[in-house]
């Protein structure tokens, strides 16, 4: 399989949606707050990690969101990225300003150091030999559009994005959304990565553990 291509998530400090960091455990969509449940009735949706966008750290809430914690900071990711280019004057990894845009391989650096591995996906396979209970969760790197105030320039930005399973749900972490989005169930999972795939610019990443990994079973026969 060929080395991944270098991405990064370049989207500019005034994309929309952009507003203060959450940390903790946010309530997916539908979800009421300050309801209580009546005798008999159904469960509530779970509660499920989701960061929201600050500065240019969209690789930064996609790991936590993917693995459904605050494990990493902007600072940890500057780290990673001294550590992977310590020479460098002008570090190759992440925005010359500070204030973000990490590439692909300061989130494998960040997985790796957790026990985990990232897993390019070839886009040329067919989705159906994705063995989505053998994944963690996967990664995006995908356009975003890019906007100021209410204005919508004609520019497209990379952005990272989090899909990640909790309690058998599937769902979109990405940074930008004011909360989780339902996927729904493997299928749900499959067309949201075909219609993004689909666009030619995205590029997924499967994380997984590190035995996964070495046996191959991410991958199952159609």
């Amino acid at each position: 399989m060929r080395e991944p291509p270098v991405w990064g998530d370049r989207e500019a400090g005034g994309v929309r949606g952009i507003s203060r960091q959450r940390s903790g455990r946010a309530p997916c969509t539908g979800a009421e707050d300050g309801m209580s449940q009546a005798p008999g009735a159904q469960p509530s949706p779970p509660s499920v990690y989701h960061e929201r966008q600050r500065l240019e750290l969209c690789a930064v809430h996609a790991l936590n969101n993917v693995l459904q914690q605050q494990l990493f900071s902007q600072e940890a990711a500057d780290e990673i990225c001294k550590r992977l280019a310590p020479d460098s004057r002008l570090n190759p990894h992440r925005s010359l300003l500070g204030t973000g845009n990490y590439d692909v391989n300061v989130i494998m650096a960040a997985l790796q150091g957790q026990g985990l591995a990232a897993v390019w996906w070839d886009r040329r396979r067919p989705l159906s030999q994705l063995a989505l209970p053998k994944v963690l969760g996967l990664i995006l790197n995908l356009p975003s559009p890019v906007s100021l105030g209410l204005l919508s320039l004609p520019l497209r930005r990379r952005h990272w994005v989090a899909l990640r399973q909790v309690d058998g749900v599937y769902y979109n972490l990405d940074s930008k959304l004011r909360a989780p989005e339902v996927l729904g169930d493997e299928d749900g999972v499959r067309a949201f990565l075909a219609a993004a795939l689909a666009q030619g610019l995205c590029e997924v990443l499967l994380v997984v553990t590190k035995e996964v990994e070495e046996q191959g079973s991410w991958l199952q026969a159609d």
